[in-house]
């Protein structure tokens, strides 16, 4: 059953979506080579709690850290190590946050120096795939049609569309109604309602979709052991059409990078 919000609760979830949005931006300035995963969860532990709220994720079906953090092949829900990040590699970094009894919970993949060529434009591809799903969630439209959407746009490219692992509603529970994969066809699936608010995720493989899990039981890593992306909104459906309640405007001002692709989504500007 999805759990559609008030005006009031999304704006409470956008209080969460953000902390999470500044925890991204915070971790950005320290993300380089040599700095380990385990020294992140630790900045970003002591950030969200800084800012009055709990990590969404730890002791959540006994994840033990803050942040789930994936290099290269592992697709999602890598445990953060003390194994050193390499120039070269890319990693996604997931964080959650509770406040005022709501979830936030959004992604970015990023880049430790230089990357190659093949993996900088899986990343470009999976983000704008992220805003091609966003996009179908509007009145009158269906799940499938956001799955459609990323899955159509990413696999023209020759990417693998990761199937086990799917977007989310999202609430006062971590993982609410709907599943929101992404793959589908249009006109399938539940169909959207007002004052609902999903995580949308596409997780996109550089070669096949196929995945396995490693023995730390969280790990998800790329059967054929190429690089993969992960990108994810918190979203909203507020008068019929998509409204972000997360954004990457943290993570741009650390880079010195100007961007005007959330600004379709937002009923306001967003001032940072």
């Amino acid at each position: 059953m999805i759990e559609v919000k008030t005006l009031e609760e999304i704006e409470l979830m956008r209080e969460s979506a953000l902390i999470v949005s500044k925890t991204l931006g915070m971790l950005t300035t320290e993300l380089k080579p040599g700095v380990t995963t385990s020294k992140l969860d630790e900045l970003a532990e002591t950030f969200i709690r800084d800012h009055g709220a709990l990590p969404g994720f730890k002791g959540l079906y006994d994840c033990p850290s803050t942040l789930l953090t994936s290099v290269n092949e592992a697709v999602v829900h890598g445990l953060p190590t003390d194994v050193p990040l390499e120039e070269g590699d890319i990693i996604s970094i997931d964080c959650g946050a509770l406040k005022n009894e709501f979830y936030g919970d959004h992604a970015y993949t990023f880049e430790i120096g230089e990357v190659a060529p093949e993996t900088k434009k899986l990343l470009e591809v999976t983000k704008e795939s992220l805003y091609r799903g966003i996009r179908e969630l509007k009145n009158g439209n269906r799940v499938g049609d956001v799955g459609y959407a990323i899955q159509n746009f990413c696999e023209a490219e020759g990417y693998g569309v990761v199937r086990e692992l799917v977007g989310h509603g999202l609430g006062r529970k971590m993982h609410e109604d709907p599943q929101m994969p992404n793959y589908g066809k249009r006109g399938r699936g539940k169909k959207f309602l007002e004052g609902m608010v999903v995580a949308i995720e596409p997780m996109i493989n550089l070669g096949t979709h196929r995945v396995k899990q490693l023995k730390d039981g969280w790990t998800i890593v790329t059967a054929d052991g190429k690089p993969s992306a992960h990108f994810e909104h918190d979203v909203a459906l507020v008068n019929g059409q998509p409204e972000i309640l997360s954004t990457f405007g943290y993570i741009y001002e650390a880079l010195g990078i100007t961007s005007d692709e959330e600004k379709e989504f937002r009923a306001k500007e967003l001032v940072l």
